[in-house]
């Protein structure tokens, strides 16, 4: 039973009443036996808890950092009016709104609560417990109980680079020859004559077509389509590093994401595996309009584990599931020692049968760092770890390995610009 603030106001009138005009243990006893009788009345009047129906969404989704509304509904499928009031129950990461309610519900009626969430984090949140206290028609004291009922919401990746998508595409459209002429690439796909004009590559004339014509015939060329792009997502500790707003491993999402939408468009089949130690999840087989979600749902719940990864076990898995020649991304960090005692290892293995490029994100501070003169030994160190990592990218890149390297806000669109540059040149 709860005692309500109202009882306390009755109880204190009565007390005072008793004391002025019966000034007696029998008036007392009077005025508590009339309290008690008014206190059961209201609790046999309250509305039961098992009256009530309540039903939500298991599974809401949202994107991070944006609002959404979880919605509770309530039926009151018992004789009695239902009177009290309802707390919804959420995680403080969700950042919720709104979560009392107040229930005034007449017999079989229902009514929709909705309760504000805003979360700051990728991944579900799992909520608690409903809380109903329930009071009678009196208000003098009520009934509490907590009730189950089930629901999440997932928070997908905030893919603020998704503004970039439509002029990628548009680019990819003009270089498959939509928009305009198609061009030559080595290695590209075969697809019409033309007639030779002033500027083209005299290299692309077609000799036998020409003889056969009364013009000078030059091929056509298309980007290749159909081909494989695996991303690799390295989810040990080293992506657990704080850039600009966020981790490495955020700005690692950021950027597959806009990648695997890019490579969709084109055509492309695109499988996404995160590791560190193991399998932490992966996309397989999913083409089209369907990718990108899929992959922001895959990787809502990723998060960094705090050990160091398992090269050579993620190279046997990418083989594992790479069985023809493919674009194998991997995002890592370009850290002078993980270099040597992780990548330069494993990567010949790769690089034999694959396609790889290595994309790693840039600390912003240190370029900041090593801009200033205001603190020469913070910026002598800055440009120390600038130089180290121009001499591995360099190192990689002399060994056929393709490095993209940018600060995390740039990172998505320096990575699509190298796919399209791949595509067009017909080097997938």
């Amino acid at each position: 039973m709860v005692v309500t603030g109202r009882l306390v106001a009755v109880a204190a009138v009565l007390a005072l009443f008793v004391a002025v005009v019966l000034p007696s243990w029998y008036g007392i006893a009077l005025a508590c036996a009339a309290l008690a009788i008014a206190v059961l009345f209201d609790l046999a009047a309250a509305g039961g808890a098992g009256d009530l129906t309540l039903t939500r969404p298991e599974l809401t989704t949202v994107r991070q950092g944006r609002a959404t509304a979880v919605e509770l509904t309530v039926v009151n499928t018992g004789p009695r009016t239902v009177r009290g009031l309802l707390w919804d129950d959420w995680p403080r990461s969700a950042r919720t709104e709104n979560r009392r309610h107040t229930l005034e519900l007449a017999p079989n009626t229902k009514v929709r609560l909705g309760t504000s969430l805003r979360p700051v984090h990728r991944g579900d949140r799992v909520a608690g417990p409903v809380t109903l206290r329930l009071f009678g028609p009196l208000g003098l004291a009520g009934r509490q109980t907590r009730r189950t009922v089930p629901a999440r919401v997932r928070a997908l990746p905030a893919f603020r680079s998704e503004r970039l998508m439509r002029s990628k595409v548009k680019r990819l459209q003009h270089l498959e020859g939509r928009n305009v002429a198609n061009t030559r690439g080595q290695g590209s796909e075969f697809d019409s004559f033309r007639e030779y004009v002033a500027g083209d590559d005299v290299r692309s004339i077609d000799w036998r077509a020409t003889a056969r014509a009364t013009d000078v015939l030059v091929r056509t060329w298309r980007p290749e389509r159909n081909r494989h792009v695996l991303m690799l997502l390295d989810t040990g500790r080293v992506s657990a590093g704080r850039v600009g707003e966020g981790t490495r491993l955020d700005a690692a999402i950021e950027a597959a994401l806009l990648l695997g939408g890019l490579a969709a468009a084109a055509g492309d089949g695109v499988d996404l595996l995160a590791y560190d130690r193991a399998v932490r999840t992966e996309v397989r087989g999913v083409r089209g309009n369907r990718l990108q979600l899929q992959l922001m749902h895959a990787l809502a719940g990723v998060t960094p584990a705090l050990v160091d990864t398992d090269s050579a076990g993620l190279v046997r898995a990418t083989v594992e599931r790479a069985r023809r020649r493919s674009l194998v991304v991997w995002f890592t960090s370009l850290d002078g020692a993980a270099v040597e005692e992780n990548l330069l290892p494993v990567l010949p293995v790769l690089a034999h049968r694959h396609r790889v490029l290595i994309v790693s994100v840039i600390d912003p501070d240190i370029a900041a760092a090593a801009a200033t003169r205001d603190d020469v030994y913070a910026a002598a160190a800055a440009e120390t770890v600038l130089a180290e990592r121009a001499l591995v990218q360099e190192s990689l890149r002399r060994k056929g390995i393709a490095v993209v390297s940018a600060p995390p806000d740039r990172l998505p669109e320096a990575l699509a610009d190298e796919y399209l540059e791949l595509k067009q040149s017909g080097s997938l």
